[in-house]
């Protein structure tokens, strides 16, 4: 880009980040990895400084990643951060297997020749960083909970569908303690009506009551191989 007169790569890991530093002319001045952490983001800033000689303000630097800390660590540095789309970054980068080296190249180059096709990131307000780093937290955790009902659903599926059929959704906190209280299908043949009444009633459940959740429960189980219920 004609407003830099360094650009730098950096394809990030979540162990270590390669970074290359390019010149107005497309040279690369120096490459190299370091280390995911504060000290190792904060020796990635010094050294892009010291290849370019330059102010942070004068280098711009590449990243597939909008947010996180390596950006959030350069842009407190001062330097000029853009982000772009991995899909758009595949236009650039040569035909082969993925090589970090060579990302991180493509990216300070792209961005040299190639500025349009780049976001600028502007630094946020502290309460909208904040914002946006509890709304990835929901994310990752609604994510988490999928991914655990799932399992269970599998598990229930081998060897209880019984239980499915009381309930398919297993985010619901009455369902999953019925499953606490009659593990196995031999222990469902065991548990009261009046236990089950109980917690319907504590967890105001009214679609159903306790004598056809049993009826459910009590259906002939699957045939399953020794040890399969056990474990």
């Amino acid at each position: 880009m004609d407003s830099f007169a360094y650009c730098a790569g950096i394809d990030w890991g979540s162990e270590t980040h390669q970074v290359c530093v390019i010149d107005r002319e497309g040279g690369v001045l120096a490459e190299r990895s370091f280390r995911h952490g504060g000290t190792g983001l904060a020796e990635m800033a010094d050294w892009i400084l010291a290849q370019t000689g330059a102010a942070a303000p004068a280098v711009g630097v590449a990243i597939e990643v909008p947010h996180g800390p390596v950006v959030e660590t350069l842009m407190e540095r001062g330097f000029a951060v853009h982000s772009v789309n991995p899909k758009q970054l595949d236009r650039f980068s040569p035909a082969g297997a993925k090589d970090d080296r060579r990302d991180a190249r493509t990216l300070g180059d792209a961005l040299r020749t190639d500025g349009h096709a780049f976001r600028h990131l502007d630094p946020a307000v502290p309460d909208i960083i904040e914002l946006r780093e509890w709304s990835r937290i929901a994310d990752d955790l609604t994510g988490d909970r999928t991914r655990l009902v799932n399992r269970a659903r599998q598990q229930l599926w081998r060897y209880y569908p019984q239980l499915l059929k009381v309930e398919s959704d297993l985010t619901r906190a009455w369902i999953r303690e019925l499953w606490g209280l009659a593990p196995t299908p031999a222990k469902a043949q065991r548990i009261r009506a009046s236990t089950v009444a109980k917690l319907l009633q504590r967890h105001r459940v009214r679609r159903i009551n306790a004598e056809a959740v049993l009826q459910m429960l009590r259906e002939r189980a699957v045939a399953v191989a020794p040890g399969t219920t056990e474990a």
